[in-house]
C-alpha cells in the first residue's frame, strides 16, 4: 500500500495515538452516566472521537492521490517552542499571579510565535480571554482558581 499524502498520514497517526492515549488515561477516572457524567466521561469520548478522526484522515492518506505526495515540510521549531513555553509559564504563574496576570502573559507570549505581532491585538485578546474565563470558570462553574496575585490577597 502506497502513502499518497505524507502530511495526512502523519496527521492521522498523531491523532490516533493522542486519541487512544486520552481515552486510555480517562479510564482511570469514574465515568458516571449520561445523565451525570463523571470526570472520565468527556475525555474518554473526546479521545475516541479524536482516534476516529485520525483513522479517517489516515485512510484518506492511503486512498486519495495528492500532487507530489504532499510531503511534510520543515518543522517550525521556533513557534513550537514559544507556544510550549507559554503554556509552561502559565502553569507556573497561575497559582502565584492569579488569572488576571497569567492569562495575558500566556496570550502575549503565544502571540510572539506568529509572524506578525501587534501589542494592541494581544492586549484586546488578553482582556476578552480573561473576562470570558472568569465568566465561565469562576462565576459559571464555581471553580476555585486564583483570580489575583498571592501578594495582593495574602494567601
Amino acid at each position: 500500500m502506497k502513502i499518497k499524502s505524507q502530511k495526512d498520514f502523519a496527521s492521522g497517526l498523531m491523532f490516533i495515538v493522542v486519541g487512544i492515549a486520552f481515552a486510555w488515561g480517562a479510564t482511570e477516572y469514574a465515568f458516571g452516566s449520561s445523565a451525570r457524567p463523571g470526570p472520565g466521561y468527556f475525555p474518554f469520548g473526546l479521545g475516541l472521537l479524536m482516534a476516529l478522526l485520525g483513522a479517517i484522515v489516515l485512510f484518506k492518506s492511503l486512498t486519495i492521490e495528492t500532487p507530489g505526495g504532499d510531503p511534510i515540510g520543515h518543522i517550525g521549531w521556533r513557534p513550537l517552542i514559544i507556544i510550549l513555553a507559554s503554556v509552561l509559564v502559565f502553569g507556573f504563574c497561575l497559582p502565584r499571579l492569579g488569572m488576571v496576570l497569567s492569562l495575558p502573559l500566556l496570550v502575549i507570549i503565544s502571540a510572539l510565535a506568529g509572524d506578525e505581532f501587534h501589542w494592541g491585538e494581544a492586549i484586546v485578546v488578553s482582556v476578552i480571554l480573561t473576562a470570558g474565563s472568569w465568566v465561565i470558570f469562576i462565576w459559571g462553574l464555581n471553580l476555585i482558581i486564583p483570580m489575583w496575585p498571592t501578594f495582593l490577597t495574602g494567601n
